[in-house]
């Protein structure tokens, strides 16, 4: 038997940004990083691009990419947000497909991905074609080639994706082994009905659609598969290994593939270290020629299917009961307490389906208008979303329209696409999969189609919201404080809904303690143009009166506005802005606004700013969350330090007492406890943020935590020691040669590793193990000949790859 493994990992994001703001805000729950997006970054994409292996002694022997020796498919969506906010990690992928090309004879490990994990059964045949032609061009742009194979979210499967796979050249998918119906042998008359549990798993099928249209459907183990999710298997790579060999069948000739399929944060995200086990796995397999590694695409231009399948419809990987779990309380739940009280699913489906319906009728009425086919229109749209340029788009409006169209027109035709894009959005599949209606992931969703209902209204007037409410009412949530959808729609998607009036409100309070600059300002996906601007200081207090240009870069909408805003102090920060009066009717209402605020009227200005701006007024909590939560440390600086020094103050003088007690092996009360832990977890990130680290300064207040047996905030010194350590590393590698450095970055290793366990010091570990290569044999040599200098390097570079836990060459 000739024996063939092959890994596939499904890498995905949901879409997180702000459907206003198109970027991705401060998630708190993603603590210490900025978001989920980030957290899972570090966790795992990054981690695969250069994993470790370690040898026998546990030392790290070499680093690898496991890109470029696995199946893998990332999510269109994910890849745009590595493109900007990961770049290093994004190329790493693009690479390692190019790289596979040559070790996999031709063929590519990247696999297409439906474009944002709608699933595709419970959707429209426009929404089917659309996804899969977005998601093949995305794959195209972004790996300069046609791909092989495409990944359907969820596995979830009908006959019509499978149609519209091959109506577009996909030449095989990956399905879970529950999904087979009934098999036969090439030629043979009389199918067998397979389960789970007698599927051959290690061949391809054919499977013939009803227009005559074939594709090769590739069925993975399932309890391998299981194992690595949820079984334990990334404990060990070697294992890992193991479990892939036992999979083969006892018996039969030629060509077996054992193939297994799973989320690909399992290698990291998940499972902590999962990236190394995979790792090993791949080398124990290779080094010892267990059997070949490949990729489906090479093993089936190799060997061919010989067996027909028929699949069951309607079916998924994460559903025993078929696609229900995206529309129904099927009782599949991520918390198995929860089964059974997912009643919201059905209402936000049916919710999402009717704003669908309507989005599409505004949609096909409108864009007739432009282009005689709004559907073909839509698919293209993608080039569009992946070059946002102005002369691209414009190009774009040019060539759809066939002729120069006004600007109104121009903004009117992006809205009607945008609302589209949207109404796709609001699909994803994970506003579904998880136990409560209130969660970030329905919130995001139903957030996509707030902005398609938005833009709906903007072209065609129809006021959506109230109905959509309604519908949502119908969706009850498993938490007290809320007790439908409508309600969490009202706590959590109203409130971020935004227009060009709020972003020159958010324009208008950040740039209170900014100086005014020319030229425009960037604002996620809309730019600001401060036209003429007047500010007037009084003490602490500041008003600002201006004239502002907002444009959106997406819809290429433009909005004229007048503002003020009013700086009392401490957070009490108030704006008002309007649409642009005429120029005389300004010039009187911020003459009477000086005025007022010379006298040190405050409650004339904000009566002034309510009734000439038409009551719409803008606070604090109006900013976009970032700025906001920035602006607000800001604001709040000195109350922040009043509360450091309280508790330093109750620190140091209680510190005797802190002792005696501890002495005695008696626990310190929380009262004394609390603020000793909240001064040293400062005074620990402070040093390690310094700009040259205090390393006794550093040991000095890691043996005071001990001591006091204080709980310190551990995730935060991970984060705070792994990125300084990584930047320490870096600043090494532009001079190796520094052995003050090198020696500051062993003695802070040392210490952090007592503080906090779980350092991520990939990047650290990456650098070493380049100069472990290229410059530790000279330095070696030098030191050899006597040369002290060299010798003290040799020793000290010694020390750091022991607690980098490296294995020197």
């Amino acid at each position: 038997m000739d024996k063939y493994i092959c890994i596939h990992g499904h890498f995905y994001q949901p879409p997180r940004e702000n459907a206003w703001l198109e970027d991705v805000e401060l998630q708190d729950t993603a603590y210490p990083y900025h978001d989920w997006n980030a957290r899972i970054t570090e966790e795992c994409y990054r981690q695969n691009a250069a994993s470790r292996i370690l040898g026998p002694d546990r030392k790290i022997v070499d680093i690898v990419n496991n890109y470029e020796r696995i199946s893998f498919n990332f999510g269109p969506t994910l890849l745009s947000w590595l493109e900007t906010h990961a770049p290093d990690v994004y190329a790493k992928v693009l690479e390692a497909d190019k790289k596979s090309r040559e070790r996999f004879s031709g063929h590519g490990c990247a696999l297409a991905q439906v474009y944002n994990h709608m699933i595709m059964p419970l959707s429209s045949t426009r929404d089917k074609r659309t996804q899969v032609i977005w998601g093949i061009a995305d794959f195209k742009q972004r790996f300069q080639r046609v791909p092989e194979g495409m990944w359907l979210p969820e596995t979830a499967v009908d006959l019509a994706s499978l149609e519209v796979l091959a109506e577009n050249g996909i030449k095989f998918t990956i399905l879970a082994p529950r999904q087979a119906r009934r098999i036969r042998r090439f030629g043979g008359r009389k199918w067998r009905d397979v389960t789970e549990a007698d599927l051959d798993t290690s061949i391809p099928y054919l499977c013939t659609l009803p227009s005559g249209k074939q594709i090769v459907l590739f069925f993975y183990s399932g309890p391998a598969s299981q194992e690595i999710a949820y079984g334990g298997l990334l404990h060990s790579g070697e294992i890992f290994a193991g479990r892939l060999l036992d999979a083969f069948p006892k018996d039969g000739d030629g060509a077996r593939l054992v193939h297994v399929a799973t989320d690909g944060e399992s290698f990291g995200h998940h499972h902590r270290h999962g990236d190394m086990a995979l790792a090993y796995c791949l080398h124990h397999i290779e080094s010892k020629n267990l059997a070949k590694i490949t990729i489906y695409g090479e093993y089936l231009e190799k060997f061919p299917p010989d067996h027909d399948v028929e699949i069951w419809e309607n079916s998924s990987w994460s559903c025993a009961h078929g696609v229900e779990r995206w529309k129904s309380n099927c009782g599949c739940a991520a918390d198995q307490a929860n089964s059974g009280k997912q009643q919201w699913r059905a209402p936000l489906r049916q919710a999402m389906d009717w704003v669908r319906e309507k989005v599409s009728t505004a949609y096909q009425d409108n864009m007739s208008k432009y282009y005689s086919d709004p559907w073909q229109l839509r698919n293209e749209y993608i080039g569009v979303i992946n070059d946002r340029s102005p002369e691209n788009v414009e190009d774009f409006i040019t060539k759809s329209t066939g002729r120069e169209i006004d600007r109104g027109d121009k903004v009117r035709f992006l809205k009607l696409l945008e609302m589209q894009r949207n109404a796709m959005l609001m699909y994803t599949s994970c506003g579904w999969f998880f136990d409560n209606i209130s969660g970030i992931e329905a919130v995001q969703v139903m957030q996509y189609a707030a902005r398609a209902m938005q833009l709906c209204q903007e072209v065609q007037d129809w006021d959506l919201v109230p109905e959509y409410k309604d519908m949502l009412g119908q969706a009850p949530t498993n938490v007290r404080l809320l007790a439908n959808g409508a309600e969490v729609y009202r706590a959590y998607v109203e409130p971020t809904r935004i227009d060009l009036n709020r972003v020159g409100a958010h324009f208008a309070l950040s740039s209170v303690f900014e100086e005014t600059t020319e030229g425009p300002t960037e604002i996620y996906c809309y730019t600001a143009t401060m036209d003429d601007c007047d500010r007037r200081e009084a003490g602490m207090q500041v008003l600002t009166t201006g004239r502002a240009t907002i444009r959106s870069t997406i819809t290429f909408e433009r909005h004229a506005c007048d503002l003020v805003v009013f700086y009392l102090g401490d957070h009490n920060l108030f704006a008002s802005v309007r649409a642009r009066m005429a120029d005389e009717e300004f010039a009187k209402v911020q003459a009477d606004l000086v005025n007022a605020f010379r006298k040190g009227d405050s409650n004339e200005v904000m009566r002034l700013m309510n009734v000439e701006f038409g009551g719409t007024n803008y606070s604090l909590s109006h900013l976009f969350k970032d700025e906001q939560r920035q602006l607000l440390n800001e604001l709040l600086e000195t109350t922040w330090m009043e509360i450091e020094s309280s508790f330093r103050h109750l620190y140091e003088h209680n510190y005797a007492l802190m002792q005696m007690i501890r002495n005695m092996n008696m626990p310190l009360p929380k009262a004394l406890s609390a603020p000793a832990e909240f001064i040293l977890n400062e005074d620990l990130c402070a040093e390690i943020q310094a700009d040259e680290i205090n390393v006794q300064h550093l040991r000095n207040l890691a043996d005071e935590a001990e001591r006091l047996s204080l709980s310190l905030d551990k995730e935060r010194l991970c984060f705070e020691g792994s990125h300084r350590i990584n930047d320490l590393m870096d600043r090494l590698q532009e001079d190796p040669d520094d052995v003050d450095l090198l020696c500051s970055i062993e003695e802070s290793l040392e210490i952090l590793h007592t503080l906090t366990t779980g350092l991520d010091l990939q990047n650290a570990q990456n650098v070493f193990f380049n100069m472990a290569k290229r410059r530790y044999p000279d330095m070696k040599r030098r030191a050899a000949s006597a040369d002290e200098e060299a010798v003290k390097w040799v020793t000290h570079f010694g020390n750091l790859a022991h607690h980098l836990g490296l294995a020197l060459p």
